[in-house]
């Protein structure tokens, strides 16, 4: 019977894919996902493979997987900052961009376009959903701006392809790329 650690099922489930998450993000630093098999990852990670196989099918599953948990993290994170907010648009749209420039250095927001287009077509519909979680809040947050005639945009979806194309990591200050971003909404 293989042990349990943590004090409940829930914990211990928890902790292992922790576990699993840990050695994906440690292997792909150096190794490609392409070269990557599940039992190399059960030993990395320090769980057995048939305890690995019981928690995800394959290896797109563990990304599916650790992608979901990260974006899971960055909604909870943001839906509580967002939350003194409420109500005020360009406020709210700050908060949004402080916010994710303030987690891309302690979430991983995306794996590259290599290992994406190693993933199943299933799996990349699975992510995809979790991006359109994310974009979801942005969206809401632009269209509550034009309804309050604080943002002028002719076209939401184009606006949050600009805002998020500002996100994007570079060797700029978070607190020019907010101020860029708002300035770019504002109503004039």
């Amino acid at each position: 019977m293989p042990k349990i650690i943590g004090g409940s099922l829930a914990e211990h489930r928890e902790q292992t894919r922790a576990q699993v998450f840990e050695a994906l993000t440690d292997y792909l630093e150096h190794e490609s996902y392409g070269d990557l098999t599940m039992a190399e990852l059960a030993m990395r990670s320090g769980v057995g493979r048939t305890a690995l196989y019981n928690h995800f099918r394959d290896k797109d599953d563990v990304v599916v997987a650790y992608a979901t948990s990260e974006t899971q993290r960055y909604l909870d994170r943001l839906e509580a900052e967002l939350a003194p907010v409420q109500g005020e648009p360009l406020k709210a749209l700050g908060v949004y961009v402080r916010t994710h420039l303030a987690l891309a250095g302690e979430l991983h927001f995306g794996f590259g376009p290599e290992l994406y287009a190693m993933l199943s077509r299933d799996s990349l519909v699975r992510i995809r959903e979790h991006v359109q979680d994310v974009e979801a809040v942005l969206r809401a947050i632009l269209e509550d701006g034009v309804a309050a005639g604080a943002v002028v945009t002719e076209d939401v979806t184009t606006t949050m392809s600009l805002v998020h194309a500002c996100l994007q990591r570079r060797d700029v200050a978070p607190a020019a790329v907010e101020a860029f971003v708002v300035r770019a909404v504002v109503a004039r």
